[in-house]
């Protein structure tokens, strides 16, 4: 954990504490949009410094916000600024590393507490982004928020691509689930039955010879060179041997051309996915090596080196936790219930599952692995 970050983390603690004596603060909310940010300017005390700022996504928009910041807390005479954004999207990203960057004190309010507040503050107000950015400065003056975690850019870097293999995978899922049910199914039922014995060669049976017609014409051992690449023993030859067979009195459907077509174009697609996930998660390890708790991580049973990514990525410092009950509710892994008339006392708790999904999955995976 670099310096800038300790520090950032350790304000934020002060500042949770002290922030409802604080009168020389300055809060200053901002609803995020993708093309204009809304700001609203006050302090801790309820007391409307500027009520409506309209400032573009640009570097010439935060430096009116900025502008803006500097008079006020020049006239107004105090020392402290607090900026609290709202995470919409990825918009707020380049806005809050700006000012990061700068050195000014930055934290985030959730949708869930924004949704909430606003029904607390009046029940019929409506929502729009002028009264959400009063919404989102009124939530950082009572310190409900939370510290804006952005680390060094390896750490990044390891969140995105982990970001990118799930994206990757449902690809690759959308795309076996398409071959098998559609094109297999509707055209040789009969494959399917022997799916996950070699799902290589399946692959090159769908891209080659989906239709069984085609493949009851060729030869056994013409069939074999087509969609194998070595000969792996009897139990090969015998499950080919049944597909070859299996084709002559196949009750597929009728083909086009499109459907060779089309086969041919989602297995390529597959093998194409397939690759960049090799290709992204070759890259996320060479990252996650640079950091010594990879190591250590794996040095745990259960954890292989992409559980040991995934726990690195959602962790990240881990000195940011003040205690292991902070990092179980990361997980989701907190136990509740509700506990609440005659049967309070007879609750039984159970996880809570709000954290990061991924992380739960992963520590679940290590754990099944282990026992």
């Amino acid at each position: 954990m670099d310096a800038d970050y300790a520090n950032r983390l350790e304000w934020f603690r002060q500042f949770k504490e002290n922030i409802n004596a604080s009168a020389n603060t300055l809060v200053v909310g901002i609803d995020i949009g993708k093309d204009k940010h809304h700001a609203f300017l006050c302090t801790p005390a309820g007391r409307t410094i500027h009520r409506r700022l309209i400032f573009e996504n640009s570097i010439y928009g935060f430096d009116r916000l900025l502008f803006l910041i500097k008079s006020q807390m020049s006239d107004k005479q105090l020392t402290e600024v607090v900026i609290g954004v709202e995470p919409t999207s990825v918009y707020h990203k380049p806005l809050a590393e700006y000012l990061i960057g700068l050195g000014y004190r930055v934290v985030y309010v959730t949708n869930t507490a924004i949704k909430k507040n606003r029904a607390i503050l009046d029940g019929r107000w409506d929502k729009n982004d002028t009264k959400d950015a009063a919404n989102v400065a009124d939530l950082v003056s009572r310190g409900r928020c939370h510290f804006y975690d952005l680390p060094d850019i390896n750490l990044r870097d390891i969140r995105n691509l982990l970001s990118l293999r799930k994206r990757l995978k449902k690809q690759e899922h959308r795309l076996m689930t398409r071959i098998r049910n559609n094109l297999v199914a509707q055209y040789f039922p009969e494959l399917d039955g022997a799916w996950y014995s070699s799902q290589q060669e399946n692959l090159a049976i769908v891209r080659f010879c989906l239709s069984p017609q085609k493949l009851a014409e060729l030869r056994f051992d013409d069939f074999c060179r087509m969609v194998t690449r070595r000969r792996r023993g009897i139990r090969q030859y015998q499950r080919l041997r049944h597909i070859h067979d299996a084709a002559e009195q196949s009750i597929g459907c009728r083909q086009g051309s499109s459907v060779a077509f089309e086969a041919q174009l989602l297995v390529e697609n597959l093998e194409r996915s397939r690759e960049q996930i090799r290709q992204v998660e070759e890259q996320l390890y060479d990252i996650c090596g640079s950091y010594k708790e990879y190591d250590l991580l794996q040095t745990i049973p259960g954890f292989g080196p992409y559980v040991s990514a995934v726990v690195l990525g959602a962790v990240g410092y881990a000195q940011r936790f003040e205690n292991a009950k902070q990092l179980l509710r990361l997980a989701g892994l907190d136990l509740n219930a509700s506990r609440s008339g005659k049967h309070s006392q007879s609750a039984v708790p159970v996880i809570s599952k709000a954290g990061k999904a991924e992380l739960r999955y992963a520590l679940y995976q290590a754990a099944k692995v282990a026992t």
